[in-house]
């Protein structure tokens, strides 16, 4: 079941380099517009500290993480949704993945070509407004559609839907992303799967800040304006130095923490980004454990036991009896899935469970 994020902003904000240093790939990072034509693409493992503990636990000879799916997107200019640049190739790769990650710049460097001054809310702004103008174009050929349908065939469906889709027209003509608007399931059908709309996908805002500014950012007046407009618009804001980060991704283990300590962080921007991104999908993460192997699972939070069997395989979905199941926390504190078993810590679940985020699984099928 895969999962994936698109890194976008406008031309030179370290997109790239960005992508870069998660993915480890070397891929074009020029200060100029438009290096990045076609999508670049990588897969990234999910930092979990509790699948080292569980492959100690159970003497795994091998551990494997869950992944998230990245797309460096090429620069986005103004007028994208018209055409303008690379703008209908750039939306149409964001229509492609499950949430988006805005790169805005606050780092300065005289050698990065720049046609404004550095402006993160401009960055937004600009970007924010070619989706807007591209979902609005959208859905309003849906909604001349539907009239047809409806004037011809008095079709009460196709009057839902324009009923829908301009309470939504409404909402981006006043400037406003749908990420935060309630859609019941069948809207979601509507807006997500079949109109594909960009500013339904939920997005994090990633601040590409100075290197020489890793521990005073907050001090930028430019950050404080920046965390201002995502607490008012309900974005989640993170930080990073793009620059810092690509000089950690070539040091080994041990040179990177003893990097990361000199610089006074405790973990890396990278790291916290994939996780934050992991959790804008609303995604969670069990876990199945045992002498072969010790491995992390993705779902969506809310999924029942025989769905997350299915992520595993899908004969297990098919002919799921039970779940024996055990919190992470109870099985680390006890040492053993024998002592879990001994304190009765283990619980069986059925159909209907809904699965936990740490939960230790072990499905039993019959097909």
């Amino acid at each position: 079941m895969g999962f994936s994020c698109g890194i976008v902003g406008l031309p030179n904000v370290g997109k790239s380099t960005l992508f870069n240093a998660i993915t480890q790939n070397t891929v074009q990072a020029s200060n100029y517009p438009f290096c990045t034509i076609d999508p670049n693409y990588g897969t990234v493992a999910v930092p979990d500290t509790r699948l080292d503990r569980l492959q100690t636990i159970s003497d795994s000879r091998k551990k494997t993480h869950t992944t998230v799916d990245l797309v460096d997107i090429a620069g986005l200019v103004q007028g994208a949704s018209k055409g303008e640049g690379l703008g209908n190739q750039f939306l149409n790769n964001i229509r492609q993945v499950d949430a988006v990650i805005q790169v805005v710049r606050l780092f300065k460097d005289r050698n990065v070509i720049r046609e404004k001054e550095i402006d993160p809310l401009n960055d937004i702004d600009v970007i924010n407004t070619e989706l807007i103008l591209s979902d609005m174009n959208v859905c309003e050929k849906r909604i001349a559609k539907m009239k047809k349908i409806y004037r011809s065939q008095n079709d009460k469906k196709a009057a839902a839907v324009i009923e829908l889709l301009e309470k939504v027209v409404a909402r981006l003509s006043d400037g406003h992303l749908l990420h935060d608007f309630h859609f019941t399931r069948a809207d979601q059908e509507l807006v997500i799967r079949e109109l594909s709309l960009l500013t339904v996908k939920p997005m994090l805002i990633v601040a590409n800040i100075s290197e020489d500014e890793i521990k005073s950012y907050t001090e930028n007046p430019l950050y404080d304006k920046l965390a201002s407009y995502c607490n008012d618009h309900s974005l989640p804001l993170m930080e990073l130095s793009a620059k810092i980060e690509s000089e950690i991704s070539e040091l080994d283990d041990k040179s990177a923490a003893e990097y990361k300590e000199m610089i006074g962080i405790s973990s890396s921007g990278l790291e916290r980004m994939i996780v934050a991104g992991y959790n804008l999908l609303d995604l969670i993460t069990f876990f199945t454990t045992g002498p072969k192997e010790s491995r992390a699972w993705t779902v969506r939070a809310g999924a029942t036991a025989p769905e997350a069997a299915g992520v595993i395989h899908s004969d297990f979905q098919r002919g799921f009896i039970k779940a024996e199941v055990v919190s992470y926390d109870v099985l680390d504190k006890l040492g053993s899935y024998a002592a879990c078993r001994d304190k009765g810590s283990i619980r069986i679940e059925g159909k209907d469970y809904q699965v936990k985020d740490g939960d230790v699984c072990l499905f039993r099928f019959n097909v």
